[in-house]
């Protein structure tokens, strides 16, 4: 397997979930290579924030994005490159701010994709302001007396979007966030996974998570289920609450085409453009 690590040095405060996260993805990518998914064959891309540190961390190709345009970005590979696997990291501010429309049409249209987002309730790399996912009463710079607001609930917005593959995990079960983020990518569609990540200088989850999070046995059987335990605040389930085999995106609008294996040698593209210079 190829060594993932990379010579940039790690800024995130100590004790972050982002560790937790990062080390999930170098075991998954470790069991994909095992399953004949090269790392040479995944692509990632991150947006703008804590979370996208992830980028640097990790020996992958890939393009840096902008905010909440990764999942935009991945597309774009996926389409370009049927082929590959792509991965997008988001954070909640991220994702469910300023990206989530790209979320929402990605999951609407089964983008082949994965998105796993660096949910922590806070936007940490400004100094702590309020998320889509911040608790109402959440206390910062931007909600001195309070954050009014009601919070998303991610896998229900997924969910009732048509993500055909939605999951929640947690940095503190690192296994068992590996093997969803394996199974995120094998599976054939918009694939979903909102990661409880406590953020210790800004939004501390560790003790709520360690005291009222807990695994799902199994896969609720209907989308109506799914619903149900995703709705659930004590136990906050983790898990794949969706795990659905439906037509992809890419392989409805152009069934066999990879633009990259197809494309014409430089030649051919040279005699095209001579042609059409010549009868303009």
């Amino acid at each position: 397997m190829r060594n993932l690590k990379t010579p940039a040095e790690n800024t995130w405060c100590p004790g972050c979930g982002n560790f937790g996260i990062l080390s999930a993805v170098r075991k998954a990518v470790a069991r994909l290579e095992d399953e004949g998914v090269t790392a040479s064959r995944l692509a990632i891309s991150a947006g703008i924030g804590c979370h996208a540190k992830i980028f640097d961390y990790l020996a992958l190709s890939g393009f840096y994005s902008i905010h909440g345009r990764e999942m935009a970005t991945v597309q774009g590979m996926k389409l370009a490159n049927p082929d590959l696997s792509v991965i997008a990291f988001a954070g909640d501010g991220d994702a469910y701010g300023e990206g989530l429309v790209h979320l929402l049409f990605a999951a609407k249209r089964n983008a082949d994709i994965t998105v796993v987002v660096h949910d922590n309730g806070v936007y940490g790399l400004t100094t702590g302001q309020f998320t889509p996912t911040s608790p109402e009463g959440f206390k910062g710079p931007s909600t001195p007396g309070g954050n009014v607001e009601r919070p998303f609930n991610p896998l229900a917005l997924m969910l009732e979007a048509g993500a055909t593959f939605v999951a929640r995990g947690y940095p503190g079960s690192l296994d068992h966030l590996a093997d969803l983020i394996v199974r995120a990518v094998r599976h054939r569609g918009c694939s979903f996974i909102d990661v409880l990540q406590p953020c210790v200088t800004y939004n501390d989850t560790y003790d709520r998570y360690n005291e009222h999070a807990g695994l799902m046995d199994d896969t609720p059987a209907t989308l109506d289920e799914a619903l149900a335990r995703a709705r659930q605040e004590d136990p906050l389930l983790l898990g794949v609450f969706r795990d659905e085999d439906k037509p992809t995106f890419h392989e409805k609008l152009m069934p066999d085409r990879n633009p990259v294996r197809d494309r014409l040698d430089r030649a051919s593209r040279i005699r095209r453009m001579t042609t059409l210079y010549n009868n303009r």
